[in-house]
């Protein structure tokens, strides 16, 4: 499945999008602020598009102007698949981007049609973000897209980076996203 919005295709992972993914995934202010580290090779990143990436709702973010080239990572969690204690008819958002392409507004636009797939195409009634202490991009794309504020988790155990971490996660609901929609309409 693909999802299009005005600038960019949403598109599953391809092993060929491994060099991409490399690209973008070693520079160290990427990874490890949203919680992994940064890849250490081609075959690395070829070895997580075959085990993380290739999960059901998980999309390569792409540029229609840039060739097909994966420039970044947005996916949806639904239910018990993610790591969160979610219901059913839950789900949870994560997403990064290439360094490059910070500040040009692209996550926002893949999460808005994300929040879109997932409330209209998939029947979700509640969608979850977070974000670690110190990531104020990705506190930044949440607020744009109408996500609240809703609790915060301290002392969380980081294994992949080793580390212990503060999380912050916000919520919307269906019902939230239908007013803000008729209030751009």
């Amino acid at each position: 499945m693909q999802l299009v919005t005005m600038r960019l295709i949403l598109r599953p992972w391809r092993e060929s999008d491994a060099e991409s993914l490399y690209a973008y995934a070693r520079d160290p202010r990427v990874g490890p602020i949203a919680g992994w580290p940064p890849h250490t090779s081609v075959e690395y990143s070829r070895q997580i598009i075959r085990n993380v990436l290739s999960a059901e709702e998980t999309y390569a973010v792409t540029l229609k102007s840039e060739n097909d080239r994966a420039v970044g990572s947005i996916g949806l969690l639904r239910g018990t698949a993610s790591n969160l204690p979610l219901r059913e008819k839950e789900g949870e958002i994560g997403y990064w981007i290439g360094a490059p392409y910070w500040g040009r507004g692209l996550i926002p636009e893949a999460t808005e049609e994300l929040i879109h797939h997932a409330f209209v195409d998939l029947g979700l009634e509640n969608l979850w973000c977070g974000y670690f202490d110190g990531n104020e991009k990705s506190k930044r794309v949440q607020a744009k897209c109408g996500f609240t504020y809703h609790h915060t988790v301290p002392d969380v155990p980081w294994p992949l980076m080793g580390d212990i971490r503060t999380e912050h996660f916000t919520l919307m609901t269906k019902g939230q996203w239908l007013v803000q929609k008729a209030a751009h309409l």
